[in-house]
């Protein structure tokens, strides 16, 4: 965040085989602004988004912010960290990691007041 201007600056990288568009504004009708993180293939074209939108902290691992949680299901469902970092698992969206090489962009969307938004 930026501490003068109180805003986010975004941010670009390629990580996990994935570009990632890190806090990206989204300004609403009303002034504020929400932020997003965008995960995308590597190439150019148009793909399919799977988009969520929550109070849950874009950029909060599940196994950080869940770790109970996080462990059960890892534990009862071990197939859920195959062919995944699991870097970019989150509360109650798609992982990323595994949309993405199938040609999808996951769009993650901070609600008001939650996260940077």
């Amino acid at each position: 965040m930026n501490l003068i201007s109180g805003t986010v600056e975004p941010r670009k990288e390629q990580r996990n085989g994935l570009i990632v568009e890190w806090d990206v504004p989204i300004p609403m009708r009303d002034g504020s602004v929400l932020y997003c993180d965008i995960y995308r293939p590597d190439s150019e074209g148009q793909f399919p988004v799977l988009m969520s939108h929550g109070p849950y902290a874009k950029g909060l691992s599940f196994a950080e912010g869940y770790p109970a949680q996080w462990n059960m299901l890892t534990r009862d469902h071990p197939e859920v960290a195959q062919g995944t970092t699991t870097e970019f698992a989150n509360w109650e969206t798609a992982d990323p990691e595994r949309w993405v090489p199938y040609g999808y962009i996951c769009i993650r969307v901070d609600s008001r007041g939650s996260g940077m938004s």
